[in-house]
């Protein structure tokens, strides 16, 4: 049996595509996706679209992610609370905007884990952060990865949410994921995702990162007017891509401290813009 991997798409259609067509390639039909279709880039439209026709093509097993969970939770709120022009809900303001009934319909039926079993390989638990949560990370070394991994009947999990490739072992089990296709983290600004083959009791996985036409990408965000929706948001996202170490949590985290230094307080979304732009100064690396 062999699978494609892959998760945290992020509305990144150029990069979900390259990596498709990388595993057809190799001869691989079908798929795992690992929730986070949409996100931070503005291809959302495209990767809805081509994720619909890659399931009526081959085989694939698609799981609900963080971001699936935000426009749900939007919908049922009565469509209030985010905001154009501002950074932290700007953008996801700007993929609301784009969706479509079957789109939400679409995410409310993904679950949040599921156990996959073939033939001649031992079972797989697919899930977006841990099989308990869709925003939990599972990280090496943490108390709570090993505790979510010890109560996993499986023997293997595949999950994303942290955007980094990597694997886990604990008390026998094992967890990989894949990295991410559309924003990954310490990838040098190439699209991951991994490939995995079941044979004799077991599985073996191959960490994959590709190249592809990041301005291409770059061109999209400035052409779309994502730009207006999150300024700052959409400018850390540009430098990610091209593989700078930078990462919207780290720059969300200290524009709150910059925010509750300033007001007294801090309640997101709503954290000043002047707040985001001085974040973002102090913690784009040097050379970038």
């Amino acid at each position: 049996m062999q699978l494609a991997v892959l998760a945290d798409i992020h509305g990144n259609a150029t990069a979900f595509q390259e990596c498709v067509e990388y595993a057809l390639s190799r001869g691989i039909t079908t798929f795992v996706i690992l929730g986070d279709y949409t996100g931070e880039l503005p291809g959302c439209r495209k990767t809805l679209d081509y994720l619909y026709d890659l399931r009526n093509k081959y085989t694939c097993y698609c799981i609900r992610g963080n971001r699936e969970e935000y426009m749900l939770d939007y919908r049922k709120a009565g469509e209030v609370g985010w905001n154009k022009g501002n950074s932290a809900s700007g953008c996801l303001l700007y993929v609301y905007e784009q969706l479509t009934g079957q789109d939400l319909d679409f995410f409310e039926s993904l679950p949040i884990s599921q156990t996959l079993s073939f033939p001649d390989s031992p079972p797989l638990t697919i899930c977006h952060g841990s099989p308990r949560r869709v925003n939990e990370k599972m990280e090496p070394g943490k108390e709570a990865t090993h505790d979510a991994m010890e109560s996993e009947s499986s023997p293997y999990i595949l999950c994303g949410h942290t955007h980094i490739q990597g694997e886990i072992r604990h008390g026998g089990k094992t967890a990989w994921n894949p990295g991410s296709v559309g924003v990954p983290l310490k990838s040098g600004g190439q699209a991951q995702f991994s490939l995995l083959y079941g044979a004799d009791g077991s599985w073996r996985q191959e960490f994959i990162s590709l190249t592809y036409d990041v301005d291409e990408v770059i061109r999209q965000i400035a052409d779309s007017g994502m730009d207006a929706y999150a300024p700052y948001w959409c400018k850390i996202t540009r430098y990610m891509i091209q593989g700078v170490e930078i990462d919207h949590a780290d720059v969300l985290d200290r524009a709150m401290e910059l925010c509750r230094l300033k007001e007294g307080h801090c309640v997101w979304p709503e954290i000043p813009e002047e707040c985001w732009g001085q974040a973002f100064r102090e913690l784009l690396p040097k050379d970038a």
